[in-house]
């Protein structure tokens, strides 16, 4: 293995919002590094366990997949029905906001590596805490 291949890595941004509904809403913002391309996702689901998850699902599938996805952030000719699929098999929906909020997890992998433990207990903790800063701004409101 090379030192470039070494050093390439994809970054992770992580959010959870609560919405209007109580559904957990989880956004994912992924910056690929051997593509030098990003991608904005999100999902739903209707407790914080569920989303930590998912989460890892997720993640786990994006960096197992990189290149299968990545039409999602560039254009291809390949069929897009496969990246979908592969998606929608998990609940991932393309994200096309473009502010993302200031409270967040965030972690970098080395592409094509799972995610460990340590890492989704980091994101968990701070995913966890910025659940729990949002509302008690919201309450002091």
């Amino acid at each position: 293995m090379s030192q470039k291949t070494a050093l390439v890595r994809n970054e992770y941004r992580c959010c959870i919002e609560v919405n209007q509904n109580g559904k957990y809403a989880v956004r994912m913002q992924v910056r690929f590094g051997a593509k030098n391309w990003s991608l904005p996702v999100f999902f739903l689901v209707s407790s914080f366990d569920a989303a930590m998850k998912r989460l890892e699902e997720a993640v786990q599938l994006l960096q197992r997949d990189e290149d299968r996805v990545w039409f999602w952030g560039v254009e291809r000719s390949d069929d897009p029905k496969v990246a979908a699929e592969l998606m929608n098999g998990i609940g991932l929906h393309y994200d096309q906001r473009r502010e993302f909020p200031k409270r967040r997890a965030e972690f970098a992998l080395l592409s094509g590596r799972p995610l460990t433990a340590f890492r989704l207990a980091q994101a968990r903790r701070a995913l966890a805490e910025s659940i729990t800063a949002g509302r008690t701004a919201l309450a002091s409101d």
